[in-house]
């Protein structure tokens, strides 16, 4: 943390010192205030480069959180010839979760020529300052010549280094551990899409077409140890078409692919910022069949970094996994929807490639934003996962309605309450050798939040 600090002061002391560096003057930059709300992928601007200019941002989330878990699992009894005593689900007090906290460094290095640092500063698996990635933005290509491809770059933008991969739409409304006034929720979907591994992607957006091609190493963790299998590359794709037809109404709707041959990470178990929804479908030790069973509760002092994705689910592939999203949004005046369709199938064995299963996932949301800079806002979602949750041939599915409202104090400053009601349905008693805490299971409760985000 000190460290981080002290490049902090580094730079603003930089600033003071040379005429010719300035301080937040960045180019093609997505606010992460209100005004970078329903911005999606990259986006152009016609600021003036004024030289080497460098800026420091944060955002900081903290939430009141008043929940119940509940299974219809016996705190005692037989399962397969198997008896168990002492079981319960975790109790949950009304309390404040461990605050989250983002910083971001960024230098506009040349004209159409820019770089970010991002970083938690606090989250749920990494207690600890940890960088979350790093990227350069390239707009232009004036450094190799001036006015080198510019009637291509007028509309194409490069990416390239350990960054916040593009699939799908539903990561822009997403929170990002500390970052969550542009979600107008408080958490993300059930099955949460967010992947940081080292790639690049190229954009090409034209009069509403929007297009995206990417690829990355597939490797959240960077070694250069060889694997068996070797790890194949991650290929992402983004194609559709984004319009602001008139002053009052605006429609997009964009397809998305994500697919790995040979994968070591996935697109829904890499975030570390963990879930918003705190110790919900935890228990607490028990014995099963004359054998202990280790809790996998909250433990005072660690927050919890073993379950820090409580409240979502990730399919657990196999070997590999290929994925499509498509992502609708209207925005009438202040009435907005949201949706997310995601069919996904990957490998169900870690030995038998011809092994496959199928999770589905679908999400949709309303959010109504009403007064003079539409501060205020309600908003109502649903969503639900569908298909081979635990195992191969075996359905089951998880739900979620969470209702919201918020209030936007200055564009800067979010303050969000919500109530979450999520069920689990037609999941096994005993999954893994050990009784399932999703049996029958369900949370529900209200959430408190806010955000500043700069």
């Amino acid at each position: 943390m000190r460290r981080i600090y002290l490049l902090a002061a580094g730079l603003l002391s930089m600033a003071a010192a040379n005429a010719q560096v300035t301080f937040g003057n960045m180019q093609n930059q997505i606010s992460r205030g209100k005004d970078g709300i329903n911005v999606f992928d990259v986006q152009k601007d016609d600021k003036e480069f004024k030289g080497l200019s460098v800026e420091v941002g944060g955002a900081f989330a903290m939430q009141f959180q008043a929940f119940n878990s509940f299974n219809d699992q016996a705190s005692s009894g037989t399962v397969g010839g198997k008896a168990y005593s002492g079981y319960r689900l975790t109790n949950l007090e009304n309390q404040f979760n461990l605050p989250a906290a983002n910083m971001v460094i960024g230098a506009q290095l040349a004209d159409g020529v820019r770089v970010n640092l991002d970083l938690y500063l606090a989250a749920r698996h990494h207690n600890e300052t940890w960088v979350k990635g790093g990227y350069l933005q390239i707009d232009k290509l004036d450094f190799i010549k001036k006015d080198f491809l510019a009637d291509v770059m007028k509309y194409t933008t490069i990416k390239i280094g350990q960054m916040e991969n593009n699939y799908g739409d539903a990561h822009f409304r997403r929170t990002d551990n500390g970052q969550a006034l542009l979600n107008p929720f408080i958490e993300g979907n059930i099955m949460d899409s967010f992947q940081t591994d080292m790639g690049m992607e190229v954009y090409y957006n034209r009069n509403g077409w929007v297009s995206m091609l990417g690829v990355t190493n597939g490797k959240l963790n960077q070694s250069v140890q060889e694997t068996d299998p070797n790890v194949s590359p991650t290929i992402l794709a983004k194609f559709g078409y984004d319009k602001q037809l008139n002053k009052d109404l605006r429609v997009r709707l964009t397809g998305s692919y994500n697919h790995n041959a040979n994968m070591s990470s996935n697109p829904w178990s890499s975030d570390r910022g963990g879930s918003r929804y705190y110790g919900v479908m935890a228990h607490n030790a028990y014995t099963f069949g004359g054998q202990p069973v280790a809790g996998n509760a909250l433990v005072a002092g660690t927050q919890g970094e073993s379950t820090f994705t409580t409240g979502r689910y990730q399919p657990g592939y196999s070997q590999y996994y290929t994925a499509f999203m498509f992502n609708p949004f209207v925005k009438y005046k202040g009435l907005e929807f949201f949706g997310t369709i995601e069919t996904t199938t990957g490998g169900a064995s870690k030995t038998d490639r011809s092994q496959s299963k199928s999770v589905n996932q679908f999400v949709g949301d309303v959010v109504y934003r009403f007064g003079q800079t539409e501060q205020f806002y309600l908003g109502a979602r649903y969503g639900t996962v569908t298909g081979e949750l635990e195992t191969k041939d075996v359905n089951a599915s998880i739900n979620r309605l969470e209702t919201s409202a918020g209030w936007f104090m200055t564009k800067n400053i979010l303050a969000k309450l919500a109530y979450v009601d999520q069920t689990y349905k037609d999941f096994s008693q005993v999954s893994a050798g050990v009784l399932n805490d999703n049996y029958g299971g369900q949370f529900k409760g209200l959430m408190f939040e806010a955000v500043i985000a700069f």
